[in-house]
């Protein structure tokens, strides 16, 4: 499942999360952000249960955007226990970004 994450969500979907967070911040006009797209659902399948998988519309979202400095999209954020653990700035293969997830699990 891939979540979608808010202002009105943070505090409850990610800051307090029992399991790892990916943040995917994105743009619809972003178009590096919509060929992500696809890799961030799989993702989310794949690892569903052990990593809360989400996006974030930094267009919408720029309340959160600015709490996490996203300076260029997309701009992946990896957390653990509400703290930000590792980033990712650009597109990325599937590989890279199931390195990172799981050494956020290991």
């Amino acid at each position: 499942m891939e979540y979608r994450f808010t202002s009105q969500n943070y505090e409850q979907e990610v800051a307090k999360s029992d399991i790892p967070v990916m943040i995917d911040f994105y743009a619809d006009w972003c178009g590096p952000c919509r060929a992500m797209g696809p890799v961030v659902t799989r993702l989310a399948e794949k690892y569903a249960g052990r990593v809360k998988v989400g996006k974030v519309n930094s267009d919408e979202q720029r309340e959160l955007s600015q709490a996490f400095r996203v300076m260029s999209i997309p701009y992946f954020v990896f957390m653990k226990g509400g703290k930000v653990v590792d980033t990712h700035v650009g597109g990325a293969s599937q590989a890279v970004l199931e390195q990172k997830l799981d050494a956020l699990l290991g």
